[in-house]
């Protein structure tokens, strides 16, 4: 028996050794645009080859999100450019050179690969048309022409790389500046609505679009050349997948990069496929990827993920919002604090929230959760304090008299005698939980936020309405299910409409 039992204790040792030796687990970020998803895919996909099990986050929203994601150890790698890296993340604080980057960013914790071989810095585009037209060739142009329609990615308007560094060094006009997201500006530009607009050099929509870069003859853009951010500790945790990420740094030349763009902006391939195209041109990888999902199933699993997000979160939001609501009715003082600390809640934008949260909980479903409860206390208190504070004295009074305890007259009278405005204020706070929900897909939360994301960075409508009519569609769903709960869950007294005599 004791050598049976030896036996069987050293094959467990021996599995778990090889478990180990292939438990390297890697999470990989990108931000919401195109290129990120396909230089973060195809880093998961070199990761995979490894032996690593990979999770690819995609549509981080902003910089400081993905970048407060990496340092809270959510992520461990995301594709970046030296550009960002010095005026966004380290405010000018690194230097311009390469080791003195690294030396900024190893004191968050953070490593950086060598440049994986191209340069993809910000630039000023129009039609050629307004380029003849206007004899518009250099920014410095912009100066004599007051009057041009300008549309800016918004991170473009509020970088000091970007639109306010423009102005100060080529003393700009800025009478007519909007902030539009990427790639409904390049949209209007091609149909006349815009004049200029920012443009990376690397995106594909410049030659389908026929777009002529206008010539940064002071030398304001800086060189944003990309590589890969990591935690620290990567290279020990997971050195096999680490290795073989870095064999991208080097390797992927601009001409790569702007065939892999088209394959997804243009051509409508996935971003597997494009990923996958960009390995075999860069390092002559062919990497197997997986069946995707039919668009029904992709919808379904969406929808599901969804529902979830909004019922964990409106159940959370009523175990605390009722009894929030119940204590406000009974003091005024209370009542004051509880609302107007639910009602600033309500006047913080949701993006905003949501960057605050990240560096806290992380990415994925914490942060999207606390914020759809958050935003969803306020319905659901003024809902309870209304229907509480608006019975009549009466029934108080009678409910005392006849010795109901308080637990008793709360629960027996005044609650059923408030659920109408308790369950409006719940049937509130689910309708703003489903739109709300959507924006979860900027920090790595699934549900339908991703494909509408995706269709609107694409401009592929279809992708933009398999997210926006689930959602628009459970929104309805969820109204209409309160109405018929309110039927059962409303005592009949109430529901009776009074009668003229």
């Amino acid at each position: 028996m004791r050598g049976w039992a030896a036996a069987v204790l050293l094959l467990t040792a021996l599995a778990a050794c090889a478990a180990g030796g292939t438990s390297e687990h890697v999470v990989v970020g990108s931000k919401a645009f195109p290129e990120s998803w396909i230089l973060g895919e195809a880093a998961s996909m070199l990761a995979r080859t490894a032996g690593a099990e990979t999770d690819h986050r995609q549509n981080l929203g902003a910089t400081e999100i993905t970048y407060a994601a990496l340092r809270s150890g959510a992520i461990d790698v995301y594709p970046e450019y030296t550009g960002t890296i010095r005026e966004v993340l380290l405010h000018g604080a690194g230097g311009s050179s390469l080791d003195s980057l690294r030396s900024e960013l190893a004191r968050s914790g953070v490593g950086m690969s060598d440049p994986l071989g191209f340069d993809n810095s910000y630039a000023l585009a129009t039609t050629a048309g307004d380029e003849q037209r206007l004899g518009l060739h250099a920014i410095s142009d912009l100066r004599r022409l007051p009057d041009l329609r300008m549309g800016y990615n918004h991170e473009f308007l509020g970088r000091a790389d970007g639109w306010p560094g423009l102005v100060a060094r080529y003393g700009l006009p800025s009478r007519d500046v909007r902030g539009v997201q990427h790639e409904m500006a390049l949209e209007a530009l091609a149909h006349g609505e815009l004049d200029v607009t920012d443009v990376y050099t690397t995106d594909a929509q410049i030659d389908r679009l026929g777009l002529r870069l206008l010539d940064d003859d002071l030398g304001f853009f800086p060189r944003y050349e990309a590589v890969l951010l990591f935690r620290a500790d990567l290279p020990a945790r997971a050195p096999h997948a680490y290795a073989a990420m870095m064999r991208m740094a080097g390797h992927v030349d601009a001409t790569a990069m702007r065939r892999a763009n088209a394959r997804l902006v243009l051509d409508g391939r996935s971003v597997q496929e494009a990923a996958r195209g960009l390995l075999a041109d860069s390092l002559g990888r062919d990497v197997l990827i997986p069946a995707a999902d039919s668009p029904a199933r992709e919808i379904a699993r969406n929808t599901w993920k969804h529902v979830q997000l909004v019922l964990f979160a409106l159940l959370v939001s009523i175990a605390l919002g009722v009894p929030l609501g119940v204590a406000a009715a009974r003091s005024r003082v209370l009542g004051a604090i509880v609302t107007s600390a639910a009602g600033v809640v309500q006047t913080v934008p949701s993006l905003a929230l949501l960057a605050l949260l990240v560096p806290l909980l992380g990415i994925g479903a914490k942060p999207a959760l606390t914020a759809l409860v958050l935003y969803g206390l306020l319905p659901i208190v003024r809902g309870t304090q209304t229907g509480l504070t608006t019975i009549p004295a009466s029934i108080a009074e009678s409910a005392e008299a006849i010795g109901l305890p308080p637990r008793a007259r709360l629960f027996r009278v005044f609650l059923p005698i408030a659920s109408p405005h308790v369950l409006a204020g719940i049937r509130t706070s689910a309708v703003i939980a489903v739109g709300t929900a959507t924006l979860a897909a900027l920090v790595g939360a699934e549900g339908l936020g991703g494909p509408i994301l995706q269709g609107i960075a694409l401009r592929d409508p279809s992708r933009v309405l398999s997210g926006a009519v689930p959602a628009a569609v459970l929104a309805l769903a969820v109204d209409g299910a309160f109405a018929l709960a309110s039927r059962v869950l409303v005592p009949v007294g109430l529901r009776l409409s009074p009668t003229p005599n």
